[in-house]
């Protein structure tokens, strides 16, 4: 018998993982920066007319939007005349009193002057709907309106 013993062989070394941490917060902080989050989920048809002389808004001032068309395919139940949707329900003109008022709550105060209200009405949409909604807006004095557009020539909306 041998006082000493053969020592046999240990495999593999263990693996590192002093900087898995630096990794997975690295990977974190990408994902949110490079992440952008979804606004609405859009239940009407938005197919937006076109003009050629349009502007860009500044992302520095608060917009609300509100959306107006015919319920998309996948929310035929709710009809098939032009309807309102703010944020992401269906709505009825009366709503968007209590719509515009949850939104300057929303704001710091300094910025409740700059609220824009953004129409996107499909091209397809009655005028008549979006004459009801100015006049809700100009009841509640939210008096920045904006009308979103494509860019392209104007006259394809004839066709």
């Amino acid at each position: 018998m041998s006082k000493f013993k053969k020592k046999k062989d240990g495999g593999l070394a263990p693996i590192n993982t002093a900087s898995l941490p630096d990794i997975v917060f690295m990977l974190l902080f990408f994902f949110m920066v490079a992440t952008v989050m979804r606004e609405d989920t859009l239940m009407i048809q938005n197919s937006l007319p076109v003009a050629d002389q349009i502007e860009k808004l500044d992302k520095k001032n608060p917009i609300s939007y509100v959306y107006m068309g015919k319920p998309s395919a996948n929310y035929k139940k709710f009809g098939t005349e032009a309807r309102i949707q703010l944020n992401d329900k269906f709505a009825d003109i009366k709503d968007i009193a209590p719509f515009i008022s949850a939104e300057r709550a929303a704001l710091r105060e300094e910025l409740i002057p700059f609220l824009t209200v953004s129409l996107k009405v499909d091209k397809e949409a009655n005028m008549g709907i979006v004459g009801d909604v100015k006049q809700e807006l100009r009841k509640v004095n939210a008096l920045k309106i904006n009308y979103t557009t494509g860019s392209g020539d104007a006259l394809t909306n004839m066709k």
